[in-house]
């Protein structure tokens, strides 16, 4: 009983290990750290505001959202960027939670420098 409350409140948190497989996985078809491709560069984004890359060309809807990413803006442009800040250029949802939680949790540690 006590293994299966651990492992459901480790699936509640989040897993930087899951979320780098899931970024691996689901996301470097337009991202990756360290470079821009269609998608900005996300190696510490935790805390950048939105659109703020210089060398990236962001939608005038983000860039002026002056979002700040961390767990909530990203839980919710994740879940459904077109509601979250109408008019940007991300086309890419991630409908399961624990997918979100594992890969924030990744963008927030595991992908720093």
């Amino acid at each position: 009983m006590a293994a299966q409350l651990l492992l459901a409140q480790s699936h509640s948190f989040g897993d930087a290990a899951r979320g780098k497989e899931i970024f691996e996985r689901r996301c470097t078809g337009c991202h990756t750290l360290d470079q821009n491709r269609e998608g900005p560069r996300l190696r510490n984004v935790f805390g950048r505001t939105a659109g703020s890359i210089k060398d990236f060309e962001y939608s005038e809807a983000l860039k002026k959202s002056l979002l700040v990413w961390d767990e909530e803006t990203l839980d919710k442009w994740l879940t459904n960027p077109d509601e979250f800040v109408p008019g940007n250029n991300m086309g890419f949802r991630m409908a399961k939670p624990q997918e979100r939680q594992d890969l924030i949790l990744f963008l927030r540690g595991g992908a720093r420098k």
